[in-house]
């Protein structure tokens, strides 16, 4: 897949993706069981664009707003080390998460798919939206991906920010 040279320039500087969960690494749906326990499924090629972001020296946050124990055992299995779930009011973690790092916004990318997600769009230099994002939150990112959320969104996103690493050291 290619890409704009200027999407490419600002992923060059790219530090730090923080993630929702819900629409971005699944496709929204959430199976309920008789038993009332959930369950959502993950793309293995989404899961292997995060291990190749990792090793670009890109580091990923998870910043979903719901609390779901599959996605923190999918999280840390892929080396996510700082999860945070369980909160929709995101812009005051992702000001804490950027901060913590002493990160500037250029250097912070981050994908969302719904209304929540927009203050998380507010602190980054780089916004990214699953094809099937709402409308506002698809308006709002610099770069809308091909792929719907669980079927390639995150691994287009991470493919690109690793492309981006790997043009910085050659």
């Amino acid at each position: 897949m290619s890409f704009p040279d200027s999407i490419l320039s600002a992923a060059r500087e790219i530090r730090l993706l923080v993630t929702d969960v819900d629409g971005v690494w699944t496709d929204g749906y959430v199976t309920v069981h008789a038993d009332g326990t959930e369950s959502v499924r993950f793309s293995v090629q989404d899961g292997y664009g995060m291990v190749q972001l990792h090793r670009s020296g890109v580091e990923l946050v998870v910043l979903s707003g719901r609390d779901n124990p599959a996605v923190r055992h999918r999280a840390t299995r892929l080396g996510v080390s700082e999860i945070h779930m369980g909160s929709l009011d995101k812009g005051p973690i992702m000001e804490k998460i950027v901060g913590s790092r002493g990160l500037t916004p250029s250097q912070v990318a981050t994908i969302g798919d719904d209304l929540p997600d927009l203050p998380m769009f507010e602190r980054a230099g780089l916004r990214f939206a699953p094809a099937n994002a709402v409308p506002e939150v698809c308006a709002a990112a610099d770069w809308v991906t091909t792929c719907a959320g669980g079927n390639g969104a995150l691994r287009e996103v991470c493919d690109l920010l690793v492309l981006a690493q790997a043009k910085l050291t050659s």
